[in-house]
């Protein structure tokens, strides 16, 4: 027989990937809507993705696979009943988050310093291609930026419960939770990353 721990643990799990799913439902419309008018203005597309800091883009890169590589670690090493080992992961990952945020912050200001922005003088007078292309970057970026935010935060108070032993190898719903959607804010910008930066 199961016990009651497993299927909360179960349902938890569930109700996680059910909730993923309506983010990717969200994330897959953003890049729907770049697909249909990335066929309507190819080049100016192209135009305004040589715009893009490649450098600023291939480091946050670096940095999210490494953050997904240490929660994965945590995961693990929770459930050897390591509970320092996956505090330092979890620490790693929540660096790797706020890294990521203040090289965003650096890069959007670049941007901005430059009049790249929706409604700027600089798009304006540009072509209408071009202002729709940073019209999704900024939305579609934002919204990535805002997820890696809440998962930072959320990582941070799992890595307080891990070291309090408020989770530990016989309960870690949370923490595995936490990690799946992490990975998810991983794996989105996998997507993000060519579309934006690696468009030629």
């Amino acid at each position: 027989m199961t016990g009651p721990h497993h299927q909360d643990h179960a349902g938890a799990k569930l109700g996680m990937w059910l909730f993923l799913a309506t983010e990717v439902i969200l994330f897959g419309g953003l890049f729907l809507l770049y697909a249909v008018y990335l066929a309507r203005y190819p080049h100016e597309f192209a135009t305004a993705g040589r715009e893009m800091h490649l450098v600023f883009g291939t480091v946050n890169t670096v940095i999210l696979i490494t953050s997904s590589l240490l929660a994965a670690m945590a995961v693990t090493a929770i459930q050897r009943d390591e509970s320092k080992t996956a505090v330092r992961c979890l620490g790693g990952t929540v660096f790797c988050g706020a890294f990521f945020l203040c090289n965003k912050y650096f890069e959007w200001s670049a941007e901005i310093g430059h009049g790249i922005y929706p409604n700027s003088s600089r798009l304006a007078t540009g072509s209408p291609g071009e202002s729709v292309f940073f019209s999704l970057y900024y939305l579609t970026l934002g919204l990535h930026g805002l997820h890696v935010l809440i998962g930072t935060a959320l990582l941070a108070v799992v890595a307080v419960r891990v070291q309090q032993r408020t989770i530990h190898a016989s309960n870690y719903a949370l923490l595995e939770n936490s990690a799946l959607y992490w990975h998810l804010v991983d794996l989105i910008w996998i997507f993000i990353f060519p579309l934006y930066y690696l468009l030629l």
